[in-house]
């Protein structure tokens, strides 16, 4: 039936705007350090502000559960998007650019977290996932491609979100709700327990460090660019530009392959790997060990987090693990500018990669646990371990976001 598509097309435009701050965030803060004149760690604290606004918006809704009309929610937080980010853009003072960094996060929040329900409600998440990583991918591969060349400052990344908020809000008519989101619906069933808790625990825990190791990185990988590998801006926007077309083939050779890759693997050594390219980047000299560091990166970061919220939304699908996971990784990513830019002025950037590289690999192994458990292979005790054959129809498949 046509009506299917249409709901998948609307959910993987709000994936696609929900996510666009956190994966511009390298251009938000270093045009925020030159543009107000701040310093790296300043910028990087509103670019934490921004994203602490997102993950709140995930809390809250997953706390709401079955209650949130998607398309209402979904449309209050593209507007939001729009304001915060458009008042944000038309400012040149820090007082209400932060504010408007905080609506714009929140409204970020909210469709990434509508947009995640949407997707592990789906019959294959992964698919879903994957085409919204590809989306957001995409688009922010043309924007760090074009930026430079329209001008300097913070006003451009910012309106370019507004912007994308705006386009977006048609498309909220075509999202799906839920056949229970009825007044008249049975209580217990709106309010069920959540399931397999101590798995979705250390999952949300996980990805929460997860998440912000990277983003430490992420955030500051434009001053290392500029500074430390000798980097013109609009070098800089092509090597970026370039990893994020990696990443849209990391994520298309993953979605081929489907279950025949599984999910262990992928998080398993997947996380390993983004860990020894961290190093490579924070660690670069110069311009090519630090584009190889950076477009290696980002190939292998997309697919394990395609399998990782694809595994979330295995736990429960009806979204609610789905949203929570989510806005633990909106939470990892919010403390990252701000911790990946302490780190760099109290250590370097060799000594900030070395940091983030040994608390990857410490992650490594729960995520890797739950992986192996939803996969039918008993490894953490409790309730988790019905998921290898209760959640399998839900994604059989690897699995499925500025953040």
């Amino acid at each position: 039936m046509p009506a299917r598509p249409r709901a998948l097309g609307a959910l993987v435009a709000l994936f696609t705007a929900g996510y666009l701050a956190p994966y511009l965030l390298p251009t938000l803060v270093g045009r925020l350090s030159t543009g107000l004149a701040l310093s790296t760690a300043q910028a990087g604290l509103i670019g934490s502000i921004l994203l602490l606004g997102s993950a709140g918006a995930g809390f809250v809704l997953a706390s709401r559960g079955r209650r949130v009309d998607p398309r209402r929610a979904a449309r209050l937080g593209l507007l939001a998007m729009a304001l915060g980010y458009g008042t944000a853009a038309a400012s040149g003072t820090v007082t209400p650019v932060v504010a408007g960094a905080v609506l714009g996060g929140f409204g970020s929040g909210t469709a990434t977290a509508v947009a995640a329900a949407g997707i592990a409600g789906r019959p294959d998440p992964h698919r879903a996932a994957t085409l919204g990583l590809l989306g957001v991918s995409a688009t922010a591969g043309v924007l760090y491609l074009s930026l430079p060349h329209l001008g300097g400052g913070h006003a451009l990344p910012f309106a370019a979100i507004a912007a994308a908020a705006l386009l977006t809000y048609p498309a909220t008519s075509r999202l799906p709700v839920p056949t229970d989101h009825h007044p008249d619906a049975p209580r217990e069933h709106r309010a069920a327990p959540l399931p397999h808790r101590r798995a979705g625990l250390v999952l949300a825990a996980s990805i929460l460090c997860w998440s912000m190791a990277q983003n430490a990185l992420w955030g500051v990988s434009g001053r290392i660019g500029l500074t430390r590998a000798g980097l013109t801006e609009v070098t800089l926007g092509l090597v970026f530009a370039v990893a994020l077309g990696a990443g849209l083939a990391g994520v298309t050779a993953a979605g081929a392959l489907g279950h025949r890759l599984g999910r262990v693997a992928p998080i398993a050594a997947g996380t390993p790997l983004i860990a020894l390219c961290v190093l490579l980047s924070s660690s670069a000299e110069g311009p090519y060990s630090f584009a190889t560091g950076e477009i290696l990166w980002n190939a292998v970061y997309p697919v394990v987090l395609s399998h990782l919220l694809g595994l979330a939304a295995s736990l429960d699908p009806s979204g609610r693990w789905a949203v929570l996971v989510g806005a633990a990784s909106s939470l990892g990513v919010a403390c990252g500018p701000f911790t990946g830019s302490t780190l760099a002025q109290t250590t370097g950037y060799p000594g900030m990669g070395v940091a983030l590289c040994a608390l990857l690999l410490l992650v490594a192994a729960p995520m890797t646990a739950v992986a192996r458990q939803a996969a039918g292979r008993p490894v953490l005790r409790g309730r988790f371990r019905a998921v290898g054959t209760r959640s399998h129809s839900v994604s059989a498949h690897s699995s499925p976001a500025g953040v």
